[in-house]
């Protein structure tokens, strides 16, 4: 059964009217700091799944009992020790504030995988430090792509919101990485390990790396988030993915403006049943699924994954498929890899919005490869099968004028059915051109300029 054929539970998960949050155009207005005002504790916000959901009913959070405020110095001193006390005191069933108007500083590594029945209302300002030295030895390590966070959050039953702000204090990371790229920056927000609960109504801003990261987690929902950090510095923001899934199953990121440097959502090794809806991307590298396949010896399964009405601007990428190919190579010295197995299965995009997109669809099994002839000679072992793609309309940017995409596999026998409807792209000449290899039946659905095994 396919993903967007479990409208009816959406519906009756849904106990308010659904709403499409206002995107500000200024994002300078999220971060203003309202002194003066009273402390108030936030109603818990209703966000209702629609109108696809992944099928597995979330479950109910439980009342919150008590309440518990986290003083702040104010002053920049670490407020690290008053969270983590707030947090343990209104463990199971209660509710913790950051209270509006206040700023928060923390500059310790927090770990907060133990939490139950617990609501975070962050209505105030909180800034992690740009002690690069020591959270480059104190972050959380995560096992894919030398991932690292400056908390990790996880448990059973925990809702996150309030309207506040997390600030990752990211321009001293782009200037370090910008001299040394094999640095660790830290992941703004990790959610790791939380089975059942929700992030919302938050703004992150200036992460030194990936914004989110959802690994080995469940039954999340992620709704009216805004992501916005570009540097003031020569030194770009890289590698700043709005949302890195890994390991979960279940989870939903939607009704949400995100203004980033890399993938507005990436789909990492085993996300499966997962939801992206209502999104406006802006300067990333596209709704990705992977990249794939990096670790030899390690299966990657990507699967029952739907992604419905997302408007797409200044971007390289409006829906990305990337796969490495089946022997190691180096897209640059901090990412390498290939070689790995797995399948992509049971994939939609339905309904996406470009402007001024280098590629509208992109589909490569030779990412991180160069060498043509080595991706020809050692084919991918991930398989692609089962993905629909229809109903977009824009215009492409003029980096690959006249072509609007490219879709190549490295062997026919690992891509079947593959399946693309309704597009109506054009590149800034007029023409809707792919670039087309190792794709059965593709020539019968897009307009190929060539037949190309290699990788872009």
């Amino acid at each position: 059964m396919r993903v967007s054929s479990y409208f009816a539970i959406a519906l009756l998960e849904a106990t308010a009217a659904f709403a499409v949050p206002s995107w500000s155009s200024s994002h300078d207005s999220a971060l203003q700091l309202r002194r003066g005002l009273p402390n108030k504790v936030s109603k818990r916000p209703n966000h209702p799944i629609a109108p696809h959901h992944p099928g597995k009913r979330f479950p109910p959070s439980s009342p919150r009992t008590k309440t518990c405020a986290v003083k702040s110095h104010g002053n920049g001193t670490d407020d690290s020790d008053n969270i983590l006390q707030a947090i343990k005191e209104c463990n199971n069933g209660g509710h913790v504030v950051f209270s509006r108007g206040e700023k928060y500083t923390i500059g310790t590594a927090l770990d907060l995988t133990f939490l139950k029945h617990i609501d975070l209302d962050v209505q105030g300002y909180i800034q992690f430090t740009n002690d690069t030295t020591y959270w480059q030895v104190n972050s959380f390590k995560h096992t894919f792509q030398n991932a690292t966070t400056f908390f990790q959050l996880g448990g059973e039953d925990v809702n996150v919101y309030g309207g506040g702000t997390l600030d990752g204090n990211g321009q001293a990371w782009y200037d370090l990485y910008a001299k040394d790229i094999y640095i660790l920056r830290p992941i703004l927000f990790g959610t790791i390990g939380l089975h059942g609960g929700s992030i919302t109504d938050l703004n992150l801003r200036y992460s030194p790396q990936w914004y989110n990261l959802v690994a080995n987690s469940s039954d999340v929902l992620f709704s009216n988030i805004t992501i916005f950090g570009g540097s003031v510095s020569k030194n770009p923001a890289k590698n700043t993915d709005g949302w890195d899934t890994y390991r979960s199953s279940n989870i939903v990121i939607q009704n949400s403006d995100i203004d980033n440097g890399d993938d507005c959502v990436s789909f990492k090794p085993n996300s499966t049943d997962i939801v992206v809806q209502n999104l406006k991307c802006n300067g990333s590298h596209g709704i990705s699924v992977g990249s794939l396949g990096q670790y030899q010896g390690e299966v990657d399964i990507v699967k029952n994954i739907y992604v419905y009405n997302v408007t797409m601007s200044n971007a390289s990428d409006g829906a990305r498929i990337k796969v490495w190919p089946g022997v190691s190579s180096a897209l640059s010295g901090d990412l390498q890899g290939g070689g790995g197995l797995g399948s992509v299965t049971n994939i939609t995009y339905d309904t996406m919005a470009i402007s001024n997109v280098d590629y509208a669809i992109e589909i490569t099994q030779c990412y991180g490869q160069k060498n043509l002839t080595l991706c020809n000679q050692f084919p991918s072992n991930l398989t692609i099968s089962d993905v629909n793609i229809s109903n977009f309309h824009g215009t492409t940017s003029k980096k690959y004028d006249p072509l609007v995409g490219y879709l190549v596999c490295s062997s026919p026998s690992v891509c079947s059915d593959i399946n693309i409807s309704g597009v109506d792209v054009k590149s800034p000449s007029g023409t809707n051109l792919y670039t087309c290899g190792s794709i059965p039946g593709i020539e019968k659905q897009v307009n190929c300029t060539s037949t190309n095994k290699g990788a872009n």
